[in-house]
């Protein structure tokens, strides 16, 4: 099989992989063992942005690359970390030489064994989620054409990953505005409750149970679910202020 029917096949490969509910971390994974496989390196390691400001490490081809990449966020510098700061692809680091641009990084990774390394952004237009760390055992330099297929493959996965993102969004927000109104249609059905009960107006009702919430620190939705229950009284809910007499029609 030539080179270009390999790298159709990996690129639908990973276009197969998402689908709905996919596994982030199997697409991240193959994501980094097939960049090895076809850009001429040796190892690899992903950073992800937790959506939090802080990168970890979700992916790697060798247990020497995890705990590179490990140590290079303990100690702040190398490669993946500059990267996805810049937003630049990073080529061609030969670490004999990157002591005085990463000192304790290129020491280590020289450690494990690895002579060059590069790294390439998980970017879409701005946005950067994340940082591919690709390394190699001998000095050889990373050619423009695979330094292009890196950068496919890792847009194929930025692209899934922020599509994912926005879909988990979406539910997150559509359950927020469901216990919205739900908490909404549970506090009018309170303040009638109560209205009947303490024989004043909904407008004092619904006062009570705020000031009730805001004197004990109890969610309002709380205090509207125990009034509802027949567990919190309008004895327990007055503050002392007499209550409007209720306008009759």
């Amino acid at each position: 099989m030539s080179g270009d029917q390999r790298l159709v096949e990996v690129f639908v490969e990973l276009a197969d992989t998402l689908v709905d509910d996919f596994d982030v971390v199997d697409l991240l994974q193959v994501l980094t063992e097939r960049c090895v496989e076809l850009v001429d390196t040796d190892a690899a390691g992903l950073m992800l942005d937790d959506q939090r400001g802080t990168l970890q490490v979700v992916a790697s081809t060798s247990e020497s690359a995890r705990l590179l990449e490990l140590f290079e966020l303990q100690r702040d510098e190398g490669p993946c970390l500059e990267c996805f700061r810049t937003g630049q692809v990073i080529a061609n680091i030969d670490l004999t030489e990157a002591g005085s641009r990463w000192p304790r990084f290129a020491e280590a990774a020289r450690g494990v064994g690895f002579a060059v390394s590069h790294a390439v952004p998980l970017r879409l237009r701005q946005q950067v989620i994340g940082a591919l760390n690709l390394f190699t055992v001998e000095q050889r330099r990373l050619s423009d054409e695979h330094l292009a297929v890196a950068r496919g493959l890792a847009d194929i996965a930025t692209i899934g990953l922020l599509h994912e993102r926005a879909i988990r969004d979406q539910v997150v927000l559509s359950e927020q505005l469901q216990a919205a109104l739900h908490s909404r249609i549970l506090i009018e059905q309170a303040k009638g409750v109560l209205s009947a009960r303490a024989a004043t107006s909904v407008d004092e009702a619904f006062r009570l149970m705020r000031t009730h919430a805001r004197r004990t620190g109890r969610p309002l939705t709380a205090v509207a679910d125990a009034v509802v229950a027949g567990t919190l009284g309008a004895g327990e809910l007055s503050d002392g202020r007499p209550a409007p007499s209720r306008q009759r029609r």
